[in-house]
């Protein structure tokens, strides 16, 4: 493989494919109508789980038991895909890497969901720039990389003190941070490209392929998982003393983030 793999690419057929996106209110109800009574998860869903008065302590209890799940999923998945003959292409995407990176999506948008954020697609489901851009820097945040968490982290703390639900994704839009996007982007392609090469590897060995892959996913995408769950934990927006103490403001004030860290 001379090129590296488009992330853009790879983002546009991952969510394409059935059973990746989370409807955020479906998620919710569900996760929580074990843990609280209807009139707390009415609020959670209506604003957010903290300002629900859902401790940060519970949610992280939902969302490990929510990376266990994905886990074992894409696992096996990932087991089947590294036989020789397996999944094939869809369009120029690798289809194993389509898969698993769908699988990334669907714990991406459950952890964001618990810990605080809005709805990232539209009523009819479709995936519009800014929700692009914002899935982006989660996935850099996943792959560690530093300017991605130092963009979400201003995005938070700015929609954390607004009650309109599409205000996080105005600052997207901002000058300041289309570049880091961009950046984030290139640099999660070429990470991908690396991981392409180690799946292919497992590949050429007929017998052990399978269990080879599937350990790599194991090795890959929980400890990636637990690193966006780690990371929003700290967010005002799962901080319950934060929504006592502070009146969030309901208007369609712009959020303006102006700077931005490099992304190394």
């Amino acid at each position: 493989m001379s090129e590296n793999i488009s992330f853009e690419m790879v983002l546009k057929t991952a969510t394409g494919l059935p059973m990746v996106k989370i409807d955020r209110e479906s998620f919710l109800q569900t996760a929580l109508t074990k843990h609280f009574d209807q009139e707390t998860i009415k609020k959670a869903i209506d604003e957010n789980p903290a300002s629900a008065g859902i401790s940060v302590e519970k949610i992280n209890e939902i969302a490990k038991n929510s990376i266990n799940y994905e886990t074992t999923k894409v696992t096996a998945l990932s087991a089947a895909a590294g036989i020789p003959g397996g999944f094939a292409m869809l369009g120029t995407v690798p289809a194993d890497l389509a898969q698993y990176f769908g699988h990334m999506l669907r714990i991406l948008q459950k952890l964001v969901y618990l810990y605080g954020w809005q709805e990232l697609f539209d009523e009819n489901g479709n995936m519009d720039d800014e929700t692009a851009n914002l899935l982006t820097l989660f996935t850099g945040v996943m792959f560690g990389v530093s300017g991605a968490t130092s963009a979400v982290t201003r995005i938070a703390e700015k929609a954390a003190e607004h009650t309109a639900k599409n205000l996080a994704k105005k600052a997207l839009t901002k000058g300041a941070i289309y570049p880091i996007v961009k950046k984030v982007a290139g640099l999660l392609g070429v990470k991908m490209t690396k991981q392409i090469f180690a799946r292919g590897v497992s590949k050429i060995i007929p017998v052990l392929g399978g269990a080879v892959s599937g350990a790599l996913t194991l090795a890959t995408y929980k400890p990636m998982a637990e690193k966006l769950r780690k990371y929003l934990e700290g967010l005002k927006l799962a901080d319950v003393e934060f929504y006592k103490n502070h009146h969030t403001k309901s208007s369609e004030e712009y959020v303006e983030v102006e700077e931005y860290e490099e992304v190394n």
